[in-house]
């Protein structure tokens, strides 16, 4: 059974040196990519794929797919960094499975009805309702960038929102 080390929100998934950073920082081994969109499309995978590091096993799965695999193998061995576009295809992993105690917000890019609510995250109220329910279901969520950065609590991220 593979360990989750860490489960990241970030709609740029697999990005350079952001994630060459939380790779090292986790003990990650291995990367699986939940994007129906990116499982779909070859020639992007393949461009996903190169911006990972070299020594990292990536794996890419639609939701209905990383959930079978989880609740057949769950993932089978190493240490798993788990990396998805949206707090939607987060609240449906989880749903049908994957239950993850902790969840680090990364990225989520600006669209309209989006309140900026620290440095590239963005959040809509469909998102907070789904951030409310997990961390009601006891999930420990954090927004964090770069591993520099000091991690904000749920509490304060919800309070800027709501100000905006």
């Amino acid at each position: 059974m593979a360990e989750i080390v860490l489960c990241r929100i970030d709609s740029r998934l697999i990005h350079g040196q952001v994630m060459t950073k939380w790779v090292n920082q986790s003990g990650a081994n291995k990367i699986v990519v939940v994007s129906d969109e990116l499982a779909k499309d070859p020639f992007m995978m393949e461009i996903y794929l190169l911006a990972a590091p070299r020594d990292v096993k990536v794996n890419c799965y639609t939701q209905k797919d990383v959930i079978e695999s989880w609740n057949a193998d769950q993932f089978g061995g190493g240490k798993v960094l788990l990396l998805l576009p949206n707090l939607k295809t987060m609240k449906e992993v989880y749903d049908g499975g994957i239950r993850v105690s902790d969840i680090q917000v990364g990225g989520l890019g600006g669209a309209p009805n989006r309140k900026v609510v620290f440095q590239n995250i963005t959040l809509d109220d469909a998102d907070v309702e789904i951030l409310t329910e997990l961390q009601q279901k006891g999930v420990k969520i954090i927004f964090q960038t770069i591993p520099e950065d000091a991690p904000q609590s749920l509490e304060g991220i919800l309070k800027k929102y709501h100000q905006n």
